[in-house]
């Protein structure tokens, strides 16, 4: 009877029930089935605290600042600019596409929120131009990834909340990843350049051009630096930045960019509280589930099944990614953070293993799930915009998801390139 509520939660997935239903009906009834019905005021009590906390405050903040910005015409602005410096070079507009997601990065913490805002100008733009729906769906989708990956990102925050670390570290740690993994997608494109066909490069713009440009993209490019900086320098918490960084938008749409009216307010606020509502509402059910798994002594039982694998700390992390990667093609990542964090870190920290590192890890990981089939969501929000099928889209994503991967393995390997730089800040 001690996995009885893991067998229910993979029955109620099996016939496509809601995560979050599924995350507050295994362990209710599982505690039913038990007769331990004294338990279920437990599960409410932390449905509802999972859901009252200052620092996830910063979630709701966030994802209106994207939607902020996307209506905005930032996108557009930071687009143009990026054409200025790597358009003219063989699959220009590939590396236009990357280029402009390490620039938006910082400011909608959303992977899918960057699918959608750039896919929308660059794969109608770039099939226009000559490149196939399946190459202009599968780059889109490829570095999309980095919006939830370089800070601010969303998934971070959920897991610095669950586990209790530092929201501060973790951006801080996941600089050097996220940039890593940016500019090596503009080496794999130029490398895929080469045994392919693609469209002649553009013009090299002009010193003109790309002072036009960058002017108008200049306001809107400051965002991650004053969130960056401001968390950073200790002006203000994560949670203020993320109200700062929307106010910020707010006053971009309204008077830089002037592409948003005040009668189009009333629909940003409401899609901004509607996806904050159902993200808030999965994390209570999250917090929910996880009072049981620590009840029923799952980590524990998770964490000596693992060590009579292996008790080395570097094959037993690299494992961990193998199974993380494989919960991605069939989990989102929010959840899957919500539910195996628990699990799987003290398994982890308890073999020596920074509890920085591993998170950061375990949300590249998962992230990189996000492009996956079945259930990527980036690949299915790119295959909507493009009309392309995703079996084809998979195929021309193959060599950007083995280098995302690859860098993953690095992560591991090296645990530097993430500790560094919050070692470096006073952080860890």
């Amino acid at each position: 009877m001690a996995f009885l509520y893991i067998w229910i939660f993979l029955g109620l997935l099996v016939i496509g029930t809601p995560i979050v239903f599924v995350m507050l009906l295994a362990p209710g009834l599982t505690l039913i089935l038990e007769d331990n019905l004294r338990f279920l005021n437990l599960l409410v009590q932390r449905l509802f605290a999972g859901m009252d906390s200052f620092p996830l405050m910063a979630l709701p903040f966030f994802i209106l600042a994207g939607e902020l910005m996307t209506a905005g015409g930032v996108t557009s602005r930071i687009v143009k600019f990026a054409e200025t410096f790597v358009a003219h070079r063989k699959a220009g507009l590939g590396q236009v596409s990357v280029s402009s997601s390490i620039m938006l990065a910082g400011g909608s913490g959303s992977a899918v929120a960057d699918a959608s805002a750039l896919g929308g100008v660059m794969i109608p733009g770039m099939h226009q131009a000559g490149y196939t729906k399946s190459f202009s769906a599968a780059i889109t989708a490829a570095s999309a990834v980095l919006a939830s990956i370089i800070p601010p990102s969303g998934l971070m925050i959920l897991y610095a909340f669950i586990m209790n670390v530092s929201v501060a570290a973790m951006f801080a740690a996941a600089i050097i990843p996220g940039l890593i993994i940016g500019f090596g997608l503009m080496v794999v494109v130029a490398i895929v350049a080469r045994f392919r066909t693609f469209p002649d490069p553009s013009a090299r713009a002009s010193w003109a051009e790309t002072w036009e440009a960058g002017k108008s993209a200049f306001m809107p490019l400051l965002t991650p630096i004053i969130l960056i900086g401001g968390i950073v320098g200790g002006i203000f918490t994560p949670t203020e930045g993320a109200a700062v960084a929307a106010f910020y938008a707010l006053i971009l749409g309204l008077f830089i960019t002037r592409e948003i009216s005040l009668t189009q307010l009333v629909e940003v606020f409401s899609k901004a509280a509607l996806k904050s509502a159902i993200i808030l509402l999965l994390v209570g059910a999250a917090v929910s589930f996880a009072s049981l798994v620590s009840l029923k002594g799952t980590p524990q039982l998770v964490s000596g099944f693992i060590l009579n694998i292996t008790s080395d700390p570097l094959m037993l992390f690299l494992l961990v990614v193998l199974f993380l990667l494989a919960i991605g093609t069939i989990m989102d990542a929010g959840p899957a953070i919500l539910i195996l964090a628990p699990i799987l870190a003290p398994v982890l920290v308890g073999v020596g293993i920074h509890p920085i590192h591993f998170a950061v890890v375990m949300c590249v990981t998962l992230i990189i799930g996000l492009i996956t089939p079945p259930l990527g969501l980036v690949l299915f929000v790119v295959s909507g915009i493009s009309g392309e099928r995703i079996e084809r889209i998979s195929w021309d994503l193959i060599p950007y998801f083995l280098f995302e991967v690859a860098v993953v393995v690095s992560l591991v390997l090296f645990p530097d390139l993430v500790m560094w730089l919050p070692r470096w800040l006073g952080y860890v």
